[in-house]
């Protein structure tokens, strides 16, 4: 063989292994090859707006459950052989939920790609309560109470003793809620309202409760202290620390992704995040 063979069949085998290295930096879904460089045709008009149409769809059926929606589960059940066109897809998703639902689709966790649906903030909405029309939403806005008032964070053991006082024994089945302690850690963490975090070095094991990312986008830390303030017959500036934290939340969903707005100099900004009632 020629030097110039030689040579020639060297840079195609680096070639090849540049491209073996470039596809897997995409993922497996996505994955290219070199004797296929082009294996998925691009998408025409009609096609991403069917497409759209299906995912939206998709995620107004899976969101009834408040679980966040997985892009890896978009692209299996929906998108499918089109995956080349998903960016297009999903901003025509992004703006069909914002004009025609008035939603937001954010996601909450860019590193896995998580959406979930949040409804237009508005200020003014009233603390839920442990009444008929909401009894669940009533629970969650309990804890994110206590776990704000304690500044973040607070131990598994707090919370049961909080709800055991509300009549929700987290050792016996519950009339209208069942388990009380699989709501708390099975449904409202898969839902990213609270994150259930293990306590190291602890034996027996303990964990800690936090806000979750949900939580953090619909709740209102200052319908949480008003709430509070109400329940003790105090002022809401009566707790300093939680009442500046509360004049500076300022989260703002866009499609997407999430912006978060620096505090006013002078501390005037206003939480309009809310908890999404839908």
């Amino acid at each position: 063989m020629s030097q110039k063979k030689r040579l020639a069949n060297t840079q195609m085998s680096s070639q090849r292994k540049r491209l073996a290295g470039m596809s897997g930096s995409v993922g497996n879904e996505e994955e290219l090859t070199f004797t296929q460089p082009s294996t998925l045709p691009e998408l025409s008009g009609k096609q991403i707006e069917q497409k759209s149409d299906e995912v939206v769809q998709y995620i107004l059926m899976k969101d009834q459950k408040k679980i966040p929606i997985r892009r890896a589960d978009l692209v299996k059940h929906v998108i499918k052989e089109y995956r080349n066109g998903y960016p297009a897809i999903m901003k025509r998703v992004a703006h069909t939920f914002e004009q025609v639902f008035g939603l937001t689709l954010v996601n909450i966790d860019p590193k896995n790609q998580m959406y979930i649906l949040l409804k237009k903030l508005e200020e003014d909405v009233e603390c839920p309560t442990l009444g008929k029309a909401n009894p669940k939403t009533g629970v969650l806005f309990v804890i994110l109470s206590v776990i704000f008032m304690k500044q973040g964070v607070v131990k598994e053991l707090l919370i049961w003793n909080v709800l055991e006082k509300l009549y929700l024994n987290s050792m016996t089945e519950h009339k209208e809620f069942g388990d009380i302690k699989k709501m708390v850690i099975d449904e409202f963490v898969r839902q990213r309202y609270l994150e259930y975090v293990r306590v190291p070095h602890t034996d027996p094991l303990e964990h800690n409760f936090l806000w979750g990312p949900r939580a953090k986008l619909e709740v209102s830390k200052a319908k949480i202290l008003q709430f509070v303030a109400e329940l003790h017959d105090r002022n809401p500036q009566s707790w300093k620390p939680q009442y500046k934290e509360a004049q500076n939340q300022s989260l703002v969903p866009t499609a997407l992704g999430v912006q978060e707005t620096a505090p006013s100099d002078h501390g005037s900004g206003r939480p309009t995040a809310r908890m999404a009632q839908r």
